[in-house]
């Protein structure tokens, strides 16, 4: 495999040396906590160099080495990549390793809901002061840093209501101001927006959503640039992050098909986001493909695709109405986190979840996860409730 190699195949073939898979397709997954080391020599050697082989199964087996690597090729820049238990350890990781007691950090105002309880929460107790910004502020946000700024945190699209950030924007103005830039780019992946090329220091994913992509399993990921790599991975380590073998596994599988799903979820979701837009119960469409969209032209220059992942607001209405159409729904479910192959609906209140930019729609917010099932079915459902909610 080469660099030349177009995305399909490189997929296909990541994480797939022959010293860790032994002659077969996939690499064997390792059920690890002691390794032993045969001789005086040997076990010395592993302690000057813990991460250069088997050392103790907290640091790693070529099952997790294959992932981790895989991950790794799949950003341009990336210096290193570490496999986590959940897609907010992840977070924790990145934010931990550039963060200390007295820093200033700057975070979207549109953020992940746990993501602003660590920052409210563990890193507040820790004195590291959080401050929420305009996820549409780009350049602008030279104005907030102050001399113990260390982290910008963006994630784009948001989170519920999916502004799409100029990243590169605010990386320029991170770097002149010494700041690392850490993203959450759980929604496009590597495949849709390769966030180091971007000027992006660390990228977190939770691999939970399109990468295991079958709601089966929790992981998350941290990819670092040369700069930050060091300090990402001391700080993995010291907080004994790891993810279990079988999760790793279903993770290494699931990426081997994570371009083809893309391409659906993709599709469908622009689908029925353009249809939504013909709905008479349906005020808005939030969808980066879509001009509507806060933030479309950044979407427009800097990402290659879109996920299943989009938001509605309703027209106002009453709980009892909100309850006759997620009730009724057949295919779509009710139900945390996105990326497996079903489709969800998740009714949401971000006014709860700002700080600086409030949420001022009068109508009820509805994520939509398009997963893939046929797109007509997919309508049909969506027809049904919609009509349940004007009715009711």
């Amino acid at each position: 495999m080469t660099e030349t190699d177009k995305l399909a195949t490189r997929l296909v073939e990541l994480g797939r040396k022959p010293a860790w898979t032994h002659g077969v397709v996939n690499p064997p997954v390792y059920h690890a906590s002691t390794c032993v080391f045969e001789t005086l020599d040997s076990f010395e050697q592993a302690k000057l160099n813990p991460d250069g082989g088997l050392f103790y199964g907290r640091r790693g087996t070529p099952t997790v080495w294959a992932l981790e690597d895989a991950i790794n090729q799949l950003e341009a820049g990336a210096a290193g990549t570490r496999v986590t238990p959940s897609g907010v350890s992840a977070i924790a990781v990145a934010l931990l390793s550039q963060l200390k007691a007295g820093d200033h950090l700057l975070v979207m105002d549109s953020a992940y809901e746990p993501t602003r309880t660590l920052c409210n929460g563990l890193l507040a107790k820790m004195g590291i002061t959080t401050e929420y910004y305009d996820p549409l502020i780009g350049a602008d946000i030279t104005r907030l840093f102050k001399a113990n700024t260390r982290v910008v945190m963006v994630e784009s699209p948001g989170s519920l209501t999916f502004e799409v950030q100029d990243v590169p924007g605010i990386a320029k103005a991170a770097q002149r101001h010494g700041a690392t830039v850490i993203m959450d780019n759980t929604w496009a992946t590597p495949l849709y927006f390769q966030a180091l090329a971007h000027g992006v220091d660390i990228s977190v994913m939770s691999l939970t959503k399109y990468v295991i992509g079958h709601s089966d399993a929790l992981l998350g990921g941290v990819t670092a640039n040369a700069a930050t790599w060091p300090e990402v991975n001391r700080t993995f380590h010291q907080l004994g992050q790891c993810g279990g073998p079988d999760d790793v596994f279903l993770a290494l599988r699931g990426l081997r098909t994570l371009s083809l799903r893309l391409n659906r979820h993709n599709a469908s979701a622009v689908e029925i986001a353009h249809w939504l837009q013909g709905q008479s119960q349906v005020l808005r469409v939030l969808h980066p493909a879509l001009p509507s969209c806060p933030g479309h032209a950044h979407w427009q220059r800097d990402f290659t695709g879109s996920s299943g992942l989009f938001s509605i607001v309703l027209q106002p209405g009453t709980r009892h109405q909100l309850a006759a159409m997620v009730d009724g729904f057949r295919h779509f479910k009710m139900g945390f986190s996105w990326g497996g192959f079903e489709s969800l609906a998740l009714p949401a209140n971000p006014k709860n979840m700002r700080s600086t930019i409030p949420w001022e729609e009068s109508g009820q917010l509805l994520r939509l996860h398009i997963g893939l099932e046929d797109v007509e079915d997919l309508k049909a459902d969506l027809t049904a409730g919609l009509k349940r909610y004007c009715e009711s």
